[in-house]
């Protein structure tokens, strides 16, 4: 793989993005963690984001798609091929009486648009940190509330690289997946469907949810949020709290003292010393409880 005219061929294909060669992720991810990729693009359209996903395809160059990387961990040895960015589309709107928000948008800042605008229905999102598209892509949810719940329909780039509207009740929601966590589709704008409200009303929602995270959870610390799904009919930070693993350590990554669903970097942690940590912990509470762990993190890239 030729690093250097890939590069080269991409900046001709975004020429209102940004395209760099061997650039760490550590800036772009929340752990604060992870290697370089071999090329990093961050195109400025959907048109762009095509001829990205078309040029990896036809000359069949990994590629990884990577939003504000809350809920992900990039492994020491980085990603091979091309990681697409998409912070750099942000757009949010109203539209056919729908509020439209481009992939790389913060869903916090997609929440608050709906604020503004007096729509309720997305106040469980105000504390969730990931993108429009990362959302969609796990079904992001908080305090009883689900993207599924309010997304009326998505453009995205299908299999076969065409851009193509998917309406929401086809895109085989579950617990922390959809149709996009299988792979094949790329998601570029999502279309939610809110109802008007009383915008004091939203506000005092929002205000205690947010009140409420930020009281349990180390937003003092890179992390990359909740680590673990939810294992029916318990809570993983509970069996966790209940291992007696909070504050345990391996190198830089530490077991919330605050909140033991967490893991946390509080000394420069190496990727992998925290999935050293993740893995530990899973081990632990399956030696105790008998409960395996699942992991609600992405952990990607090479060792």
């Amino acid at each position: 793989m030729d690093i250097l005219k890939i590069e080269e061929e991409l900046r001709k294909r975004v020429p209102d993005g940004t395209v760099k060669r061997q650039e760490p992720l550590k800036p772009h991810v929340f752990t604060s963690i992870g290697g370089q990729a071999d090329i990093l693009a961050i195109p400025a359209t959907y048109e762009e984001v095509h001829l990205i996903v078309t040029y990896a395809r036809e000359h069949d160059i990994p590629l990884t798609i990577l939003g504000n990387g809350s809920n992900v961990i990039i492994r020491d040895g980085g990603i091979r091929g091309i990681v697409l960015l998409t912070s750099g589309m942000v757009d949010t709107g109203l539209k056919d009486g729908l509020l439209y928000a481009a992939c790389g948008a913060k869903i916090i800042d997609v929440s608050r648009f709906a604020l503004e605008q007096a729509l309720a229905g997305l106040e469980f999102a105000c504390g969730i940190p990931g993108t429009v598209g990362g959302a969609l892509y796990m079904n992001a949810g908080a305090y009883g509330g689900e993207i599924k719940d309010v997304l009326h329909s998505a453009l995205v780039i299908d299999k076969d690289g065409r851009m193509v509207t998917l309406q929401g009740e086809d895109l085989q929601w579950g617990y922390r997946k959809s149709i996009f966590s299988g792979g094949g589709y790329i998601v570029l704008e999502a279309r939610f469907n809110l109802q008007p409200g009383e915008k004091t009303a939203i506000k005092a929602a929002m205000d205690e949810l947010t009140f409420m995270r930020e009281s349990k959870q180390p937003l003092e610390y890179p992390s990359c949020g909740s680590v673990f799904k939810r294992p029916p009919g318990r809570y993983a930070g509970q069996l966790i709290q209940e291992s007696g693993l909070q504050g345990t350590r391996i190198g830089g990554a530490e077991v919330s003292r605050k909140h033991a669903g967490f893991i946390v970097n509080v000394d420069n942690a190496t990727a992998g010393e925290y999935i050293g940590l993740i893995r530990h912990v899973q081990a632990t509470v399956k030696g105790k409880f008998g409960v395996e762990l699942e992991t609600e993190v992405e952990i990607i890239g090479e060792e």
